[in-house]
């Protein structure tokens, strides 16, 4: 509990013992007029006060104004202690409110504490010295002690040990570094010692991404979050009018001044519209809150509630429902190259990409390729990559390079490489599905997700065989990257529910952004795609899409349940405080108490073990 939560808990029970001594002493009504002004001072005079600033800033209609109208109102008809007492149990709702919400966002931000305050950074001399990683440049070298985070993102350099990643990515199982891993950002290193070489300064490292997207997702409101801001906006200036005419209306014609004025007041603490306002947002803060525990990561409420109404997913394959790493299976050299020849051209001109094919071809070679031999790379779009190795133009890429040339096309993944303008021969890879890429589409399908689309720059041959394996309903392959966005907006203009596009490579960073949600594998993915994503797959598998949707439905059907429960019980409130058959009492509980009951059905949306 915050300094705030303990000063209006102590006011509280101030009030409580005051309102329980005034039970007890014997005084005439002037006397107990000051004791119960008094007190009510103690306990509303911030309500008071919000009331009147809010007033002079123009935004008359709010829970303070409703709440000091009517309490003011009921000392107006000599009714002090339920003055008193309707005041004391708002505040008491407000402690019971500002509690929940700072519990659910501590929750989160515990969840998402994953910036270490320092780094251990490696001088000349071979020393550690602790620094703010702000300080730490690229390039330089850092050592993660057993039990510590990982900084930055980097290398590793020397070492052997496993990271425990569950805050990235949500999965309990770590994973083994060795020398030449990646190291990122936010994982703990659980044994061995590290040294770790910094490729990413601190801002741009994976784990202020991760920041940056959660502190920023509250800004983007959903529908119904939107729907409930316009809603309190009418609202409220439309109950504070009828409450007027229910106090003056009836009267002219029945009489009873003091009994429709008490009536009025009731209405007026009955409409209080806080139940709404607080818990729908808190209602998707604590679903992405809850994302973020399986690694999966929403950049707002909008998205998360569109995840609910998906019909339609299309995939990337490469990286996306296969695992990215490609084995050299055989190499088909043309004369005069050999096969170790051809593999050591594809690999230098491949020297500085990081493209998964790319790194399987340096691997394949296994030797040291020196940067020097590589000249004026350039990336040719959709085909491969095209540089100067050794004085000779060599391109390396997909069958488009020498369609012209009358090679014929191989049925699986294949790299074919021309020099100097004629072909140098190919190299075929293969690529396996990833472990859980079959049963991600099964649990899509099982969501009620109506079709599911591969779309593809591979092979006609590798996409269909892909999309058999996986029980993909459509495949589209050999695309270009706008020809990728020209088939999302076909399957766009069907109509229906939300699309989903599903990516990884830089390349998917357009059609990432045409879809109506952008997912993007995080730990694999390139750096283009997940900015220009609206969902991160923090650990790259691709059955946490059905998870997230799962997600996505529950927060919306506790939003639909909370805004049922409000509007259900302050209706009626409404209706028997106008007929003269409820209480303030009752009219505190349809608005404090309702608005506890919703707030705490919105923290449910923070567990998702069993989803």
């Amino acid at each position: 509990m915050g300094k705030k939560e303990k000063k209006r808990l102590r006011r509280i029970l101030i009030v409580a013992v005051l309102l329980i001594a005034a039970a007890f002493l014997p005084w005439d009504r002037p006397v107990s007029l000051l004791w119960y002004l008094a007190v009510y001072l103690i306990i509303g005079w911030d309500v008071l006060y919000k009331a009147l600033r809010n007033i002079r800033r123009g935004q008359v209609f709010d829970e303070n104004f409703l709440m000091a109208i009517a309490t003011v109102g009921a000392f107006a008809t000599a009714e002090y202690a339920e003055a008193v007492f309707v005041m004391l149990f708002y505040q008491t709702g407000e402690l019971f409110q500002d509690y929940a919400v700072g519990k659910s966002r501590a929750s989160i931000a515990a969840l998402m504490d994953i910036r270490p305050d320092t780094a251990n950074l490696e001088r000349e001399n071979g020393e550690t010295e602790e620094v703010d990683p702000e300080d730490v440049a690229v390039g330089t070298v850092i050592v993660v002690k057993p039990g510590e985070r990982v900084p930055l993102d980097g290398v590793v350099l020397e070492g052997c040990s496993s990271l425990d990643t569950a805050a990235l990515t949500g999965e309990a199982l770590p994973r083994d570094v060795a020398p030449g891993d990646a190291c990122i950002s936010g994982c703990v290193n659980l044994t061995g010692v590290l040294r770790v070489r910094v490729t990413r300064a601190c801002e741009e490292s994976t784990v202020s991404k991760i920041l940056e997207m959660v502190e920023t997702a509250g800004e983007k409101k959903s529908v119904s979050e939107a729907f409930i801001t316009r809603f309190a906006r009418y609202y409220t200036p439309c109950v504070v009018l009828t409450a007027a005419a229910l106090a003056v209306i009836p009267p002219l014609f029945v009489g009873g001044w003091g009994d429709w004025f008490h009536r009025a007041l009731v209405f007026l603490v009955v409409s209080c519209p806080c139940a709404l306002v607080i818990s729908v947002p808190l209602s998707f803060f604590g679903g992405i809150g809850g994302a973020s525990r399986c690694g999966i990561l929403i950049k707002g409420g909008n998205y998360l509630e569109a995840l609910a109404k998906v019909e339609t997913v299309a995939f990337d394959k490469t990286g996306t429902l296969t695992q990215g790493r490609f084995t050299v299976t055989e190499v088909l050299p043309a004369a005069p190259f050999s096969a170790e020849s051809l593999l050591e051209t594809a690999a230098l001109a491949e020297r500085y990409s990081d493209h998964p094919i790319a790194v399987s071809l340096r691997d394949a070679f296994g030797k040291t390729l020196e940067s020097s031999r590589v000249t004026q790379v350039e990336e040719l779009a959709g085909r491969g990559v095209q540089a100067t190795v050794d004085g000779r133009t060599v391109c390396v890429g997909s069958h488009r390079l020498v369609e012209a040339m009358d090679i014929p096309a191989s049925s699986g993944t294949t790299v074919y490489v021309t020099v100097d303008g004629a072909y140098a021969g190919q190299i075929e890879l293969s690529d396996q599905l990833k472990p859980d890429a079959a049963a991600a589409i099964a649990a899509l399908k099982a969501a009620g997700v109506k079709r599911t689309v591969l779309l593809t720059g591979d092979t006609a041959a590798a996409a269909a065989d892909a999309a058999q394996a996986l029980g993909v309903d459509e495949s589209r392959a050999e695309l270009l990257p706008h020809q990728k966005v020209e088939a999302v907006e076909q399957l766009l203009a069907r109509g229906g529910g939300t699309l989903v596009f599903v990516g990884d490579g830089i390349n998917d960073a357009p059609v990432l952004t045409r879809a109506d949600v952008g997912i993007a594998m995080g730990a694999l993915g390139s750096d283009a795609a997940i900015e220009a994503a609206d969902v991160v797959l923090m650990d790259d598998r691709p059955s946490k899409l059905a998870t997230a949707i799962r997600i996505s439905r529950r927060t919306l059907r506790i939003v639909r349940q909370n805004i049922v429960l409000a509007l259900g019980v302050k209706g009626l409130v409404l209706v028997l405080g106008a007929l003269g058959y409820a209480s303030m009492w009752l009219a505190v509980f349809a608005d404090v108490g309702v608005a506890f009951l919703a707030i705490l059905n919105a923290m449910r949306c923070l567990q998702t073990k069993h989803l």
